[in-house]
């Protein structure tokens, strides 16, 4: 009895655990206003950094890269850029098909990078302001 008695404290001691991780780890992610990206052509071997601001959508090549989130942390903590992306391919008959639709890592670019018989595109980082015009406010 007393056994589980101390079972059950341990598991009741991991999950308020596992929740203040958590807890924290929202409370010190940052969530950007634009992707940073690199793309690869493959035919000419020209690798380009584009930014791509939140819910905008940027053509690189014949491919369409929307970012839907883009969170990083705080300089003084370790480094975790992550943001969800969504790339579609312009099919030569005009049609939009999409190619890939998930999460990419900054720190693990091969893990998720958009694979594309001509293009490759991979997250880079993750920021508030980019040098480029922002996409036009809609009021």
């Amino acid at each position: 009895m007393k056994l589980l008695r101390i079972m059950a404290l341990s598991s009741i001691l991991l999950l308020v655990g596992n929740a203040f991780t958590v807890a924290q780890d929202n409370s010190t992610r940052i969530e950007n206003r634009v992707a940073v990206f690199y793309g690869l052509d493959k035919i000419t071997g020209r690798i380009i950094s584009f930014d791509v601001y939140i819910n905008e959508t940027v053509r690189f090549g014949a491919l369409q890269v929307t970012p839907r989130i883009c969170n990083s942390r705080p300089q003084t903590e370790a480094p975790k850029t992550t943001a969800f992306i969504e790339v579609d391919e312009m099919t030569l008959d005009r049609r939009i098909r999409r190619i890939f639709s998930g999460w990419m890592f900054a720190d693990s670019p091969g893990l998720n990078a958009v694979e594309h018989p001509v293009y490759d595109i991979w997250l880079s980082d993750c920021k508030m302001d980019s040098d480029e015009a922002p996409p036009p406010s809609e009021s």
